[in-house]
């Protein structure tokens, strides 16, 4: 019997998906220039855009035009959504060669500290708030203990892609602050994906000592080969592609997709495996920024704004004129940002940083974007949230993502800036002069202070 052939997208749908790229990212860029004009980062427009173009603004003033460029369609969608899962494993990627591994040995207790006091106080306070939510906004099929732990992880995780994009559009990602967020992020995130998984469980009716030690065994597992094989094996692929911009772009995109691959098909998210995986890149003595810089220059200038203005897509803030979603919306914000700001802050005051090293921590890991975005996705899918419950969520990701720019900026300009970060932003291509002349009169290069 002759094979049968999986037959080619219709002409329509083709023709949909193509001016949803094109208009989508058009918006994103026009926001994010002028996002940028009034001294934010792009990814506030950005996101902003998708929250226009959704059941928010276009949804509502015109249905048809809607329904026609974003109908109602799985599988319509679901092809934006894989150039957006793209678009952050690379962005997650890129994000990885930058984390300087010398910084992280000496300060990986001062991480720990600031992660776990950043997991602890808003998860506890989440878990605390989601029990008389359920009973007000009977959110999905859940029963309140289920929604109340899936409300704790959704306030205790952070976003290492937003966090990333964000310090990147700000010229900061060299800066020791920026390392020690996007480590402590990564420590947030990974207890976040492992407590989703058990919530998750418990969702769909089965969960047991033995499921909560698998998912552990393979984030373990995932960490042992990195270093065993996963070290060698990038070291001999990017060895291979030398003397060749093109053949190292493919190779770093290969890699970083092949290990978010593993992940996901070990039951552990994939961009913690692009993550993983970007690092190790990163920390070879064949990797060097300026060979994958036109990578970088495609993530950040269309891949990554054509995911936010998606992710904004399914915000519909009508559900906010319902008073009672209003009240938990609020509330729901304040936890989040009071939560994050106040664990990150005590680690890192407990840890002897300055005040303003601790506000500008709790500045960059209150921007939950991405990540919450996927948790939220996941909650609706299992039935933990609904309509109005989900959007309540990514309005966290969206407005906490948005908070996040402006605080930096007022606390990284008074942050010495030190030999360190001057070495640091060298290495990986960048220019001083538009950094240093954004610090306050006297505040000089420094020599590295290493707690």
């Amino acid at each position: 019997m002759p094979e049968v052939l999986v037959p080619p997208m219709e002409s329509h749908s083709l023709l949909v998906f193509l001016l949803q790229v094109g208009l989508l990212l058009l918006s994103a860029i026009v926001l994010g220039r002028l996002a940028a004009r009034i001294g934010m980062p792009s990814i506030v427009g950005e996101l902003t855009a998708g929250v226009f173009l959704g059941p928010s603004l276009l949804g509502w003033a015109a249905p048809d035009l809607s329904a026609w460029l974003l109908p109602a369609d799985p599988a319509q969608m679901h092809m934006l959504d894989a150039v957006g899962q793209i678009a952050v494993l690379l962005l997650v990627g890129l994000t990885g060669t930058e984390m300087d591994l010398g910084l992280m040995r000496r300060r990986r207790r001062t991480a720990l500290r600031i992660s776990l006091s950043g997991l602890l106080i808003p998860l506890a306070l989440g878990i605390a708030a989601g029990f008389p939510l359920a009973r007000l906004l009977s959110p999905g099929r859940s029963d309140p203990t289920v929604f109340a732990l899936f409300l704790g992880v959704a306030m205790c995780v952070s976003a290492i892609p937003v966090i990333a994009k964000t310090l990147m559009d700000m010229n900061l990602i060299h800066r020791n602050v920026s390392q020690l967020a996007l480590m402590a992020g990564m420590i947030d995130d990974a207890f976040g994906w492992f407590m989703l998984s058990i919530v998750s469980a418990m969702a769909v009716g089965g969960l047991g000592a033995d499921d909560i030690a698998l998912t552990l065994l393979r984030m373990l597992l995932v960490l042992l080969v990195a270093v065993v094989i996963g070290r060698p094996l990038i070291r001999t692929a990017l060895r291979s592609g030398a003397g060749s911009r093109e053949r190292v772009v493919a190779i770093v995109v290969v890699l970083v997709l092949l290990a978010g691959s593993g992940t996901q098909a070990l039951g552990l998210e994939a961009v913690f495996g692009a993550f993983v995986c970007g690092i190790l890149i990163g920390s070879t003595k064949e990797f060097t920024a300026e060979r994958t810089a036109p990578l970088r220059t495609v993530v950040l200038s269309v891949l990554a704004p054509l995911f936010f203005v998606t992710a904004g897509l399914r915000v519909d803030l009508r559900a906010l004129a319902q008073p009672k979603v209003l009240t938990a919306a609020l509330a729901v914000l304040v936890i989040a940002v009071a939560g994050k700001f106040a664990g990150a802050y005590l680690g890192a005051r407990l840890s002897r940083l300055t005040k303003w090293e601790a506000l500008a921590l709790g500045a960059g890991m209150n921007a939950r974007g991405v990540v919450e975005v996927i948790v939220a996705m996941v909650g609706l899918r299992l039935g933990i949230l609904d309509a109005a419950t989900y959007t309540i969520v990514v309005l966290v990701a969206v407005v906490t993502s948005i908070m996040a720019p402006p605080l930096l900026r007022v606390a990284m300009r008074r942050i010495e800036h030190t030999e360190e970060e001057q070495l640091r932003l060298i290495a990986r291509g960048g220019g001083l002069d538009e950094q240093w002349s954004q610090s306050p009169p006297g505040n000089e290069i420094h020599e590295p202070r290493v707690r």
